[in-house]
């Protein structure tokens, strides 16, 4: 559970009234994407609805069946979340921001490349350019559902392509288990060697390349490795 410290007010108004809420603001994003994937325990401060959380008033049983046909908490943190607003301090806000930022920001640069190096973009150059196309990150919004805003206000500005690249890997068989955990969900393919080292194909964005091949290197001193065509 939040502390009541950290705690930020959800509000939803119908009717002239107030029903408020204190909740984690960094598990609402979580539990908008899935209600599974937070307990009601985790996201609230206080297990209560209330008219005014500041001056502790709470509503009647009457006004919550009336405005969300149900008494029931987790009924009513539903409508309130999904319908209302959250009021963040300035800080809380700017904080959340930046933090929804460098996510998009390295979301875009993992996953595109400049076009003229075949390389990815520094993160540097993405976030100054996001800066100059005045793009606001949403705290309360998913990244994927933010990437493609902000592509499409980067390409004026920087040239971005979005690709797939396969590598090809050799690396000993003593490194066999660690590089191949690291690479098993984007390999094609596999096989051992007759000389006893073991190769694979695997297919990532191209602005992961540089990554990729370097967090093998980590597991591997001894790793060859080619782009494929």
């Amino acid at each position: 559970m939040v502390s009541l410290d950290d705690a930020v007010l959800a509000r939803f108004e119908r009717g002239g009234s107030r029903y408020e809420i204190l909740v984690d603001p960094e598990l609402v994003d979580n539990w908008k994407e899935d209600h599974s994937s937070v307990e009601l325990n985790d996201l609230l401060a206080v297990d209560q609805v209330w008219s005014d959380a500041r001056t502790g008033d709470r509503p009647t049983s009457e006004a919550l069946e009336r405005v969300f046909g149900s008494t029931d908490l987790a009924t009513c943190v539903e409508r309130i979340l999904n319908e209302g607003s959250i009021q963040l301090t300035t800080s809380q806000r700017r904080q959340m921001v930046d933090e929804m930022k460098k996510k998009i920001v390295n979301e875009i640069a993992t996953t595109a490349t400049d076009p003229r190096t075949k390389l990815p973009h520094p993160r540097v150059r993405i976030e100054n350019a996001l800066d100059e196309a005045r793009f606001n990150a949403d705290p309360f919004l998913s990244v994927e559902k933010q990437v493609q805003d902000a592509v499409d206000l980067l390409k004026p500005i920087i040239p971005l392509q979005f690709i797939t690249i396969k590598l090809a890997f050799k690396v000993p068989g003593k490194d066999y288990g660690g590089v191949s955990q690291l690479l098993r969900d984007s390999m094609q393919k596999e096989q051992w060697l007759s000389d006893g080292s073991w190769a694979c194909v695997v297919e990532v964005p191209g602005g992961m390349k540089n990554e990729i091949i370097s967090r093998v290197a980590k597991r591997s001193s001894e790793i060859e490795v080619r782009e494929l065509d």
